[in-house]
């Protein structure tokens, strides 16, 4: 693990975009929601997590106008994108409320911030996109889809989220989750997701940290992928797990769980159902989830 960061202040940046349905918007808002959480148990952190109205364009570049001025050379920056994103072949953009973000404008934002240590963990649709842009050498980029033209909605993020809330994540049992550590346990939990389901895997998590290249789904010393990941501190985790130690907060969490992937098969089933069916399950699925939300909410 980097010494410094043992000192430094760590940057959190969180944006859920536009969902463009009720059940995408409540999942991306709630898992906005679950990674501030955790995050409130971090020492030495400034978090800042924008979804639903107030994740627009222009709220992002304030934020990182403020850490611009703020953040010194040894700090860390975090930045993790949820929701929907789009590519045409050249632009990669997440939608937003109001115009959308490009990743042109993302990597933009994120080189006027002097922290040298930097993480971009884009897990919407079509974020393989926008790996060529936001690589450079010092930052990891983590990215749901392999390349821009996976358009389908990913569930990467769901198991982002619970990596950083599971123990086993931290796999070399230093209390300290890294990014190396949380991007495999999230790309193994995504393909375990699709298997289980039964399902052709419609997104391939990849990840860069050597400022060049498409990037990797299994980072080793062979293909020279996953130092800068490694020795990344994502998330002390004693003082995290502290903050989900309440089992009636972790019974909750698994039924959320539960539920976004009952959602999930229903959308699968669709063609099998009538309307009228489709509408009342998802319905019921719907306020479930949002009840749910409002007790982790509390």
């Amino acid at each position: 693990m980097l010494t410094g960061a043992l000192h430094a202040t760590t940057y959190y940046v969180t944006v859920a975009g536009l969902g463009g349905e009720q059940d995408y918007e409540q999942r991306f808002s709630g898992w906005a929601k679950d990674i501030d959480k955790v995050l409130q148990g971090s020492a030495d952190s400034k978090i800042e997590t924008l979804y639903g109205p107030d994740a627009t364009r222009a709220k992002v570049q304030s934020v990182f106008g403020r850490i611009s001025k703020d953040a010194k050379p040894d700090d860390v920056l975090v930045l993790m994108l949820i929701g929907h994103g789009t590519y045409d072949g050249v632009e990669y953009k997440i939608n937003l409320p109001g115009p959308d973000l490009s990743g042109v404008e993302l990597a933009g934002l994120l080189d006027h911030v002097p922290a040298k240590r930097q993480l971009v963990v884009n897990m919407t649709s079509c974020s393989g996109g926008s790996r060529a842009v936001l690589q450079k050498p010092g930052r990891a980029v983590i990215t749901a889809t392999k390349s821009g033209a996976e358009k389908n909605a990913t569930v990467f993020a769901r198991f982002w989220v619970e990596a950083l809330r599971d123990p086993s994540a931290d796999t070399d049992k230093n209390e300290t989750i890294s990014a190396l550590e949380a991007f495999r346990y999230a790309e193994q939990k995504t393909a375990q997701y699709y298997e289980t389901q039964k399902r052709l895997a419609t997104e391939h998590a990849m990840l860069e940290d050597t400022g060049k290249g498409d990037g990797v789904k299994t980072p080793s010393p062979e293909n020279g992928e996953g130092l800068v990941a490694s020795r990344f501190p994502l998330l002390r985790t004693g003082a995290a797990q502290a903050a989900v130690s309440d089992p009636r907060k972790r019974e909750l969490m698994a039924h959320k769980e539960d539920l976004e992937q009952q959602i999930d098969q229903l959308k699968y089933r669709k063609a099998a159902l009538s309307p009228e069916a489709y509408k009342q399950q998802l319905t019921a699925l719907l306020l479930d989830l949002a009840k749910t939300q409002a007790e982790l909410d509390k």
